[in-house]
């Protein structure tokens, strides 16, 4: 049994992550931290963990977590606040998968273009590991720092990966549109979040400058040895979670919609989270599940794949799970 603890466990993916963990045969969660004031109750927090925890809220103290056997922590904490603790956390030989976007730029000086400050921690940005299983499944096996990947990104990356491996497509003209439920914008309450502002609207947001535009240009150019682009259009829509990602590329060589399909089936075989299927998907099909669903086909001129995920769960925790999993030899779907 691994001792585990979730840092950040007032938002969304951090309560995704206590109901997997809660239910997880070979984790014992021993520690929720959050700055909320008094301590309380983590059901207060969260009402749907009712007589399901008995834990409360707490500080972080990284020397007192491993006194009590943690091994390792789920760090939920927004993006700047993870940079702010990891280093204290490997110190004292506690494994860390973070959730944020700190450790998943490799290179500082992307860091700084895409986020507009200094990253702080070059010494364990250097040894993090990106946590995408279906690419690097050994790395994270031996990881003590994963940065967990983005839900956008995973659509992107593993939408597109088979056909830049087989050199089907060129990597200098991917169009990316994608549509998220308002969740992915976190708990705290923000006006573009506000139910009179989403409710019945669809808007475009950050079109070509969405900070997961270079991580996903970074982990697929890793898979076609070439640098790769992508013009990316991340768009909200008034549902609850969920993204639904429709991706063009211009194909290099003729090819077919059912060999489309029957190549990303061979790439993808033995990874029990990614599904090829055969008809146009749908977020509700993936809803609730760490499943990513994916779906090939040829129209006017260009490869177009569609893929769909829940954005808490294969985009934030289930994932992180599944990389947990992972770094202690355990099947990779348990708790899933």
């Amino acid at each position: 049994m691994v001792k585990v603890a979730v840092l950040g466990a007032s938002g969304y993916a951090a309560l995704e992550a206590i109901k997997i963990l809660l239910r997880h045969p070979q984790a014992e969660l021993v520690a929720c931290v959050s700055r909320k004031e008094g301590a309380p109750p983590l059901h207060e927090v969260h009402p749907s963990l009712y007589q399901r925890t008995s834990l409360t809220c707490e500080e972080l103290d990284a020397m007192q977590l491993r006194s009590r056997g943690v091994s390792c922590v789920f760090s939920c904490l927004p993006h700047g606040a993870s940079r702010e603790v990891v280093g204290k956390l490997l110190a004292c030989q506690i494994r860390v998968i973070d959730l944020s976007a700190d450790y998943r730029l490799e290179d500082i000086a992307l860091f700084k273009k895409w986020y507009g400050e200094e990253h702080g921690d070059a010494v364990n940005l250097a040894h993090a590991v990106y946590g995408l299983p279906e690419l690097n499944k050994k790395a994270i096996a031996a990881a003590r720092l994963v940065a967990n990947p983005g839900c956008y990104s995973q659509t992107g990356i593993l939408g597109l990966a088979p056909l830049l491996a087989k050199k089907l497509i060129d990597p200098k003209n991917i169009i990316m549109d994608s549509k998220s439920g308002v969740s992915g914008a976190g708990r705290d309450p923000k006006p573009h979040t506000h139910f009179p502002e989403c409710n019945e609207s669809v808007s475009a947001y950050q079109v070509g400058m969405h900070r997961h535009t270079p991580e996903m240009e970074q982990a697929l150019s890793k898979v076609a040895g070439e640098s790769v682009h992508i013009l990316f259009s991340p768009h909200l829509i008034p549902m609850d979670r969920g993204i639904f990602s429709t991706i063009y590329a211009r194909p290099l060589r003729q090819v077919s919609q059912t060999g489309l399909n029957a190549l990303a089936k061979e790439f993808y075989q033995g990874h029990p989270f990614v599904r090829i299927v055969d008809r146009l998907p749908s977020t509700k099909d993936v809803t609730g599940t760490n499943y990513l669903d994916l779906h090939y086909l040829l129209a006017g001129g260009h490869v177009v794949v569609l893929a769909v995920l829940d954005n808490l769960i294969r985009g934030a925790s289930g994932v992180a799970v599944q990389n947990f999993n992972l770094m202690h030899g355990f099947p990779e779907t348990e708790g899933l």
